[in-house]
């Protein structure tokens, strides 16, 4: 059977398998740290599944240091050892999809660090783009429209700003689900958006005083709803 006529809820499940044919690949053609893999057309064919789907388990892989692309090269087995790179897929295939209450723990925990972070290394050029994804946030949510993805854009400017790029790169893996999950659980409503504002204000505002301790608390009030609702509402 063809992986694309798997239904899409089970778009999980096509990755994972995708990901153990890489790993069988690796493993049949003896590829060591730092050999290349073949393309993803090459992939594709051999797998008989999009392109896309190709990209989306290398991008996976890759994102967890198992494998490494190049501009203009390809993409290479990285150099952790084939003992190792077989045992964390093992590790990978078993993880099962985060709930939402595991990505609001995660992300309260990020989010706590980045702000205080953000309010000592940010620069003004960062700063200008946190107040911009603030206005954005403000004009939307003064409008009653949905503003759940510019809430999150507003929180991944201040990631950015934290000068971590791994906390950053930890954020922009889970904010599509925390997108997600937000309009499937109705967790922020009109009147939350609006009371949200002078939070986002208040966050904002401490950064650019380069206070962390007020940035840490600031932050910390505001996902008070969140973190109540994430606990009472099952």
């Amino acid at each position: 059977m063809k992986l694309d006529t798997l239904i899409v809820s089970d778009n999980q499940k096509v990755q994972n398998l995708l990901i153990d044919k890489i790993r069988e690949l690796i493993n049949y053609k003896n590829l060591e740290p730092g050999d290349k893999l073949p393309s993803e057309r090459m992939l594709s064919e051999k797998f008989e599944v999009s392109r896309g789907m190709v990209r989306e388990a290398i991008q996976k892989l890759e994102f967890y240091g198992l494998l490494e692309s190049k501009p203009q090269s390809g993409t290479f087995v990285a150099n952790i050892g084939i003992i190792a790179l077989n045992g964390m897929i093992d590790d990978i295939l078993r993880l099962e999809e985060q709930d939402f209450k595991s990505l609001v723990e995660t992300r309260i925990l990020l989010e706590l660090k980045t702000v205080k972070l953000a309010s000592l290394r940010r620069s003004e050029e960062d700063l200008a783009h946190i107040k911009e994804m603030l206005d954005a946030y403000e004009k939307k949510a003064l409008s009653g429209e949905d503003a759940v993805q510019e809430d999150l854009l507003f929180h991944l400017a201040i990631a950015k700003a934290s000068g971590n790029g791994t906390m950053n790169k930890f954020m922009l893996t889970i904010t599509p689900q925390i997108i997600i999950d937000f309009g499937k659980y109705h967790v922020c409503d009109k009147n939350q958006a609006v009371l949200g504002i002078a939070e986002h204000k208040a966050i904002y505002e401490a950064i650019k005083e380069q206070n962390p301790d007020i940035a840490r608390q600031k932050m910390k009030d505001h996902f008070s709803v969140l973190y109540q609702y994430c606990y009472n509402s099952k």
